[in-house]
């Protein structure tokens, strides 16, 4: 089998791949990712699952259409919000109240384990109350704390202006405290 070659999201080498190649590559560095945002729009790990194979169907239709105006990660995450959002609207939509975590937690290794039930009821808590959220406040949290985007990246993924980004980040932390300190 034919080694390929490994690119970052800040290549410019994307264009000198295969189209198989191509996906492969954006498949092994975005998978994961791209299931925990569609998750965090539609709530169910297998659907979650399903949408994320969707969006990387139309990455491989759509590859000439990505003109590397943005990043290929930004470009991938545009499509997981867009297809989660068409999804919602469809007729076809059923919620199942299962939450996931985001992943792992991050811990530290010299914690008690009380320390870390602590920790891990805190985050939980945030998870709970995130996931709450209105979708267009919700949407901005997850992308910029745990997908670690930058408000521009945010901006292009949500195709709204770096203001409005902004603006919802600000509201929807606000909107976590109270809800924490209610708590």
């Amino acid at each position: 089998m034919k080694q390929i070659p490994k690119i970052n999201d800040h290549d410019k080498e994307w264009k000198y791949l295969s189209q198989e190649e191509w996906l492969i590559q954006i498949m092994d560095l975005y998978q994961d990712q791209v299931i925990r945002l569609a998750y965090t729009y539609v709530k169910d790990r297998k659907l979650a699952e399903d949408l994320a194979q969707e969006v990387f169907v139309k990455c491989f239709i759509h590859k000439e259409g990505f003109r590397n105006e943005s990043s290929v990660k930004t470009w991938v995450y545009a499509i997981t919000v867009n297809l989660c959002k068409d999804y919602l609207r469809s007729g076809w939509k059923k919620y199942i109240h299962v939450i996931d975590r985001f992943g792992k937690s991050k811990q530290s290794s010299n914690l008690t384990p009380e320390l870390t039930i602590v920790q891990k009821s805190e985050h939980e808590a945030l998870a709970d109350e995130v996931l709450k959220l209105p979708l267009k406040y919700r949407e901005v949290i997850l992308l910029y704390y745990f997908k670690e985007l930058s408000v521009q990246e945010i901006s292009e993924v949500l195709y709204k202006k770096e203001p409005t980004i902004r603006t919802l980040l600000q509201r929807g932390r606000e909107m976590l405290k109270r809800k924490l300190e209610k708590r």
